[in-house]
């Protein structure tokens, strides 16, 4: 049996938000899925992942039906397709509260504008009676929110929530879901492949390479200075005003497929600073302020405008 992701562990604080990070493959959507349940047939976890306390791994079908959605949300990359298409956004909102929450229908209903007003959606009443082809990527996108807010769960985990939105857009998504996180004393899980979204919008950040959490910290330390060369390559590989017009800076090579997957250190192949250790992974290392799985971590500073 193939390892896609493997010794990965964070926490989520109430009223914070933490960066999940990497390049695509990475396996940020795979852990993800995982806390979620939602793994295809045959997928196998082991370990724990606590919530309140209660170890989401051991739970059953039904139990797990009780939380995801109640305690345990997610807002996906797509909603047109996580939307269904032939039900008004009135019976998709209200039918998870009166499940959940056992509300009737005209409290669901008033629930359902209230939650629609709070992310920033005029006209309410009309979006309710709407279906989601109707609506524009980011009336979509807030109606997801809205709809994943709407039971006040513990957890809210984003799967790129603004891949598909403009940049004025995605700003506007990626500003409301930081405070809603942090008027209601929920925890916000956002995965990105963008450090610069996460220096703007997160409390920590934990970064994933192939599987395997390469550096973990409070996001000024991590961006500001990066320990593992990954993280760092991340950081260059952004452009800047004064480089517009100038060759990026990138990482050589790809994330290896799990069929391709290198001994010891995932990272080394693509590595500048790899030396023979590097044959041996090792484990992640506390350092002043993060942790990095890496033998020759950085000492530099890196800054993301």
């Amino acid at each position: 049996m193939l390892e896609a992701v493997g010794d990965v562990s964070f926490t989520l604080e109430r009223g914070s938000v933490r960066g999940l990070v990497g390049e695509s493959g990475c396996g940020k959507s795979l852990t993800a899925t995982a806390l979620m349940g939602l793994l295809p047939p045959g997928s196998r976890v082991t370990g724990r992942a606590e919530l309140a306390g209660t170890d989401l791994l051991k739970m059953k079908s039904a139990e797990r039906k009780k939380i995801n959605g109640r305690r345990l949300a997610m807002i996906f990359q797509e909603p047109m397709t996580a939307l269904h298409p032939m039900l008004t956004v009135e019976r998709q909102m209200t039918e998870g509260m009166r499940h959940h929450l056992g509300t009737g229908r005209r409290e669901a209903s008033s629930r359902a504008l209230e939650m629609l007003d709070k992310v920033g959606i005029p006209g309410a009443r009309r979006i309710l009676d709407s279906h989601v082809h109707e609506l524009s990527g980011g009336m979509r996108q807030r109606v997801m929110i809205a709809m994943m807010l709407a039971c006040d769960p513990d957890v809210i985990i984003a799967d790129e929530p603004t891949t598909a939105l403009d940049v004025t857009i995605q700003a506007q998504i990626l500003d409301l879901l930081e405070d809603l996180v942090r008027d209601s004393d929920s925890s916000l899980l956002l995965i990105t492949h963008d450090l610069g979204v996460v220096a703007q919008h997160c409390d920590d950040v934990t970064v994933m390479y192939a599987g395997r959490v390469v550096e973990d910290g409070p996001v000024g330390r991590v961006v500001h200075h990066p320990q593992h060369p990954y993280t760092g390559g991340l950081l260059e590989a952004r452009p800047t005003r004064e480089e517009e017009k100038s060759r990026l800076n990138a990482i050589p090579g790809r994330v290896p497929t799990l069929d391709m997957m290198p001994t010891g250190c995932r990272f080394a192949p693509r590595c500048s600073r790899r030396q023979d250790v590097c044959i041996e992974e090792p484990p992640l290392l506390p350092l002043p302020g993060s942790s990095a799985r890496c033998w020759f971590p950085l000492e530099g500073d890196t800054d993301v405008a």
